[in-house]
């Protein structure tokens, strides 16, 4: 090995396919973490059988490391405002590797085995009492690891961070020589408003994370969300892949607030870190009291190898993460187990909803094989003021309401239904009387009511506020038996609030305490169905989503991208967490019913629109849709997606086509094993229609075709391994059940 630090093996843990490397670095004491995935066949030369030898592994690194020059790089990223911050180029780019990095020295590690819960605790100590303890924990059978960072100040002075990360992976890529030119691959995913979900690859060399010449100048790309809508401009979501040995390491960060996650290079080993955004990046400083203690959020990691049968190796790699979610949806109120389907009225009434226009809606969709009807915003307004300048009030409009919220929710029920109904939680419009009449209640910043052009934002922090919103929101959902609750989110609180010792503390301690707030709900009125949505998806992270049964995918209500949008979700949500809208227009053409209604199949399927005015024909393609979508409903709680996309480069401007198949997982899998059923929805976009789509099935695959969703002449067939949809025109989609 060229100069620099020479790692060995400190210790070792398999933890499920993936393995755990801490690499010490004993000239200087700092201890590394390096994640491998355990490929049993060795089908590429992993180091890795886990019952090797401490030496027979340190001379297998010795190897490999042989061509490598490294400096070492910690597991745990932390900067103490009394230190010194790092060179090379680093500050304005990088917090990492500062000189409390410096100063750490490994303490010792902890392994223990709790129930199904296998936990590695790594302790690192100052020398000035303050200690840095990283948590890596697997539970049994699952495909991801949780990872967090805690700091103990046992010092008899305050200490103030200005960044501690989630996580820190080390090494990579351990199986290429040099700096693995020409390999690495970063993976982001990207989201605005009505276009989440865009995965966006670059080479490493793209993005300059080549090691200088000198392997002294820091190179970092760092990247990551400002406010309190963690799915603006990218979700909390990065990988790297090394496409030569088909590896892929991937993070989430389950998360509210202001964040990042950096790609960082100054020698032959990549690092990859992430979590809270850091004092550069996200005005954020915490102070720890001596005696206290803080714990970053979790950032959920996985490593894996490329394999013919999981498809794509990042989209396996996608799955594996948000697979970790699967133990919180299982909890969830038993009506969700079998996905069912829903009606908002949102895009009916735009907004004004009324008792008279909701009876109308209800007479027209019962019997339907619907399941829960939420009465969406303006429930509340008052006469010439629009809705989105009216929340916080939240007193139930006479005049639309005669009768009461109560009737309403009755006649809901009465139509075979749960109810629901709409609150943006915690945000205020400008034309509410709360909005000026209750400024105590406010977040601020630098002293005034932090105020958007049409919003401000209740102090969660503020037991005033919670007590108004306790009454305002819990007190009504009981009053008028509401089932089911749709929390909105449509601002963003920005760079922070007062409150605390930074703005970006201020942020991270009301999202802290906005998310306690759903679940103080969830405490004070048991198996109520919370769908999480902010101006769509600006909250699809792991977070919330763990709250909340499912999620508003996108504000794309109407538009020919949301099949685009819907498949892209699958390598960040759970399907079944994903509610994906039918707004079905009078004006509507069979074939466009059907390219429509076969978008929810990638999802939850759920109604909107001009339902009072449909045609029998109209109806019976939506009613076909959704016998489909009952007998996929199995595949789409628990499955594995492969994604073919052979679209253009637009999400706005569709041309080519894209297909997914999702089949059925057995219990405990992913893609192994054998499925019971799958399904195939494709959508044919604008521009030449393909003469016909050849699909190969996966191994494990039903191949028989059991039914077909396709109101237009598009067609399929089944030959050996191989699905062809034969096209008929332009826009249009076909979804095909297996068996």
């Amino acid at each position: 090995m060229g100069n620099g630090i020479k790692p060995s093996v400190y210790s070792h843990f398999t933890l499920g396919d993936m393995a755990a490397y801490y690499m010490l670095e004993k000239e200087d004491s700092q201890i590394e973490l390096m994640l491998v995935p355990v490929k049993k066949d060795n089908q590429i030369e992993l180091l890795l059988i886990p019952t090797q030898k401490e030496k027979e592994l340190n001379e297998k690194f010795d190897a490999l490391f042989d061509s490598k020059r490294l400096h070492g790089d910690s597991l745990i990223q932390v900067k103490l405002l009394d230190d010194i911050y790092p060179g090379a180029y680093g500050p304005g780019t990088s917090m990492r590797n500062s000189g409390t990095v410096d100063e750490c020295r490994f303490e010792k590690q902890v392994h223990k085995i709790e129930g199904a819960k296998e936990i590695v605790e790594t302790w690192l100590e100052d020398g000035r009492d303050h200690h840095f303890v990283h948590t890596l924990t697997w539970t049994k059978g699952e495909y991801a690891l949780g990872s967090t960072t805690t700091i103990v100040n046992n010092a008899d002075t305050p200490t103030t961070m200005e960044l501690l990360t989630s996580f820190s992976i080390g090494l990579i890529s351990p199986f290429e020589e040099a700096d693995a030119s020409e390999c690495l691959k970063i993976h982001r995913i990207r989201s605005k408003w009505s276009q989440e979900g865009r995965l966006v690859t670059e080479s490493a060399e793209d993005l300059q994370l080549e090691p200088s010449w000198a392997y002294w100048q820091v190179n970092s790309t760092r990247y990551g969300q400002i406010g309190s809508m963690p799915v603006k401009g990218y979700f909390p979501f990065g990988a790297v892949e090394d496409t030569k040995a088909g590896v892929v390491w991937a993070a989430q960060l389950a998360i509210e607030c202001s964040w990042q996650m950096e790609f960082y290079r100054r020698d032959d080993g990549m690092a990859f870190s992430g979590g809270l955004a850091d004092r550069e990046f996200g005005q954020w400083m915490k102070t720890i009291k001596p005696g206290e203690s803080f714990t970053t959020p979790k950032a959920i990691l996985t490593v894996c190898c490329s394999d013919e049968r999981a498809g794509s190796t990042v989209d396996y790699a996608c799955q594996r993460l948000t697979q970790y979610a699967q133990k919180y949806v299982n909890a969830a109120p038993e009506s969700e187990q079998h996905l069912p389907i829903l009606f908002n009225e949102y895009c009916t009434t735009w907004g004004l909803p009324s008792h008279e226009n909701i009876k109308g809606i209800l007479e027209a969709v019962k019997g339907k094989g619907l399941e829960y009807f939420v009465v969406d915003c303006g429930w509340f307004i008052e006469e010439g003021v629009h809705w989105s300048r009216s929340m916080g009030d939240y007193v139930p409009s006479d005049r639309l309401f005669p009768e009461g919220l109560g009737a309403v929710s009755d006649d809901i029920r009465k139509a075979g239904m749960k109810p629901g109904i709409w609150f943006e939680i915690d945000n205020v419009g400008r034309d509410s009387h709360v909005y000026s009449e209750r400024e105590d209640l406010m977040l601020h910043r630098d002293g005034k009511v932090l105020t958007t052009k049409e919003r401000r934002f209740f102090d969660m922090n503020n037991p005033d506020a919670i007590a108004y919103l306790t009454d305002k929101v819990i007190g009504q959902l009981k009053k008028y038996n509401f089932e089911y609750m749709k929390m909105d989110y449509n601002d963003t609180i920005g760079i922070g609030c007062d409150g605390a010792e930074s703005l970006g503390e201020g942020l991270r301690r009301d999202r802290e305490a906005s998310v306690n707030f759903v679940r103080k709900v969830k405490e004070e009125i048991p198996g109520i169905i919370l769908e999480n949505c902010a101006s769509g998806g600006h909250k699809l992270e792991p977070l919330m989503m763990s709250e909340c049964s499912m999620a508003s995918f996108s504000d794309a209500h109407e538009c020919e991208e949301i099949p685009v949008i819907a498949a892209s979700l699958h390598r960040s949500i759970l399907p079944r967490q994903s509610q994906i809208w039918a707004v079905i227009r009078k004006t509507d053409s069979v074939k466009r019913i059907g390219y429509t209604v076969a978008s929810t199949f990638l999802g939850r399927m759920c109604f909107s629109g001009d339902v009072t005015e449909l045609s029998a024909e109209q109806w019976k393609a939506i009613e076909d849709g959704m016998a489909f979508y009952k007998k996929a409903a199995p595949a789409i709680r628990d499955g594995y997606s492969y994604i073919y996309s052979h679209k253009g480069s637009s999400d706005r401007h569709l041309t080519g086509w894209q297909a997914v198949i999702r089949v059925q997982s057995e219990e405990g899998k992913l893609y192994e094993g054998k499925h019971e059923s799958a399904f195939v929805t494709a959508h044919i976009f604008h521009g030449e229609v393909p003469e016909k789509l050849v699909i190969d099935l996966p191994e494990g695959c039903p191949n028989t075709i059991a039914e077909v969703y396709a109101p237009t002449a598009i067609t399929a067939k089944v030959e050996g391994r191989q699905l062809i949809i034969t096209p008929s025109e332009e826009m249009e989609a076909i979804s095909v059940l297996l068996k």
